[in-house]
């Protein structure tokens, strides 16, 4: 029995350069950044008061106002971008053809409704907690955004949420496809969102001495590989794809944007926040998602790499690639999309296959934004701040994570 393909058909996203897949892809390859100041609440006394806002998103045209006060603001991202997705496919889940019990989401968020935790927190000491929301638990918890894709769109297959930290949108990629290849469904939703430029999410990220606090200048704050790079940018939105067997794809005439091919998830073992050094797990991901892909080495022309901006990553991946890869190591490209949008934690990995996917439909290479000062550890090709145009047969996308974790998810030309 041949091994069931699985293609992505629908796209959709909501970032900080642009909501809406052809508006992110237009502001990544314009070089544009979504950085500037904190303007939901007071960090006067914070030590970082900036990151990569979402401005432009309009929850109306996804949901009516009733809708959104029941909805964290990480599942109105997410939700979004889902719905985006589906009418990008052109599925119709009410057909005949579409049996909703082998349809399902698999729906990424690393920390998941911080807005309302925060917010509930504060009216029950204020108030008392006879007066709490009842759609407090139903909106924070980090299976909101999935089950409420499944609402929206009437899906009964395979359904559940994902949390790696980071690398939870790549957990999440990679679940979806081994539902469809191992035939427990023929289409699932998948990606991943996140909403945490909030007091707490901030404080924390202060605490743990993990953020950029380049506040004389925002733009250039987040900046992978360089030699004085001071940590990462927070960011917020979603990003969700439409995953569906080839051969349904072919019979309902589906555009397909690339074929999804296999994915490695590994874990260091080592420390809660800090990566191994010489990168040899993340290394072992990358490798195992070309073994499950069937392709070889050689024929990886793009990485969509972790790039945090922070000191231990981007060595450590840049030593990953190394590992894996060889002298054709020198030959990929590599680049970073949170110079551009900033850290999106467990919604990272997806708006990173995103642009490895939007790269591989239109053979461009996205660029590593804010390449001033090349840290000569990081010594590979990261595409410097300019978009580039050039063949890319098979792309990885790399999302690590809190806790050791290590996912690549690998995509490639469709043919």
């Amino acid at each position: 029995m041949s091994k069931r393909r699985v293609v992505v058909t629908g796209m959709g996203a909501v970032t900080s350069i642009g909501v809406g897949r052809r508006a992110f892809w237009e502001g990544v390859l314009g070089a544009k950044h979504g950085f500037g100041p904190i303007t939901r609440f007071d960090h006067s006394d914070f030590p970082v008061h900036f990151a990569a806002e979402v401005k432009d998103f309009d929850p109306s045209k996804s949901f009516s106002a009733k809708e959104a006060r029941h909805l964290d603001r990480f599942v109105q991202y997410g939700l979004a971008a889902a719905i985006e997705a589906v009418a990008d496919s052109g599925l119709d889940f009410q057909a005949p053809t579409i049996d909703k019990r082998r349809t399902g989401s698999i729906w990424a968020s690393g920390i998941g409704g911080l807005e309302e935790i925060e917010a509930s927190h504060k009216h029950c000491l204020e108030r008392g907690f006879r007066r709490m929301n009842p759609f407090f638990i139903p909106k924070l918890m980090i299976n909101a955004a999935a089950g409420q894709i499944a609402i929206r769109f009437g899906l009964q297959g395979v359904n559940y949420g994902v949390a790696s930290a980071c690398a939870s949108a790549g957990h999440a990629i990679g679940l979806s496809l081994r539902a469809i290849r191992s035939g427990e469904a023929d289409v699932v939703i998948t990606g991943g969102s996140e909403a945490t430029i909030t007091p707490l999410g901030i404080a924390g990220f202060c605490a743990l001495r993990a953020l950029s606090e380049r506040n004389d200048d925002p733009a250039t704050a987040s900046r992978p590989f360089n030699k004085d790079r001071d940590g990462f940018v927070v960011g917020e939105g979603a990003a969700g794809f439409v995953f569906e067997e080839l051969e349904l794809a072919k019979r309902r005439g589906a555009r397909i944007y690339a074929e999804v091919l296999g994915v490695g998830m590994t874990d260091d073992g080592h420390h809660i926040s800090a990566p191994l050094p010489e990168g040899t797990m993340a290394a072992e991901a990358m490798r195992a998602a070309c073994v499950e892909g069937g392709v070889a080495l050689d024929s990886i022309d793009y990485i969509n790499a972790h790039g945090t901006s922070t000191p231990l990553n981007d060595v450590m991946e840049s030593r990953a690639i190394h590992h894996v890869f060889g002298p054709h190591a020198r030959k990929v490209m590599v680049s970073s999309t949170k110079s551009q949008i900033g850290h999106l934690l467990g919604a990272a990995g997806a708006v990173g296959a995103l642009a490895a996917i939007l790269g591989i439909h239109e053979q461009v290479a996205p660029p590593t934004i804010n390449y001033i000062n090349p840290d000569p550890e990081c010594d590979l090709d990261y595409v410097p701040n300019e978009a580039r145009r050039s063949r890319i047969r098979n792309a990885l996308c790399n999302s690590f994570g809190f806790g050791g974790h290590n996912v690549s998810t690998l995509f490639g030309q469709f043919s």
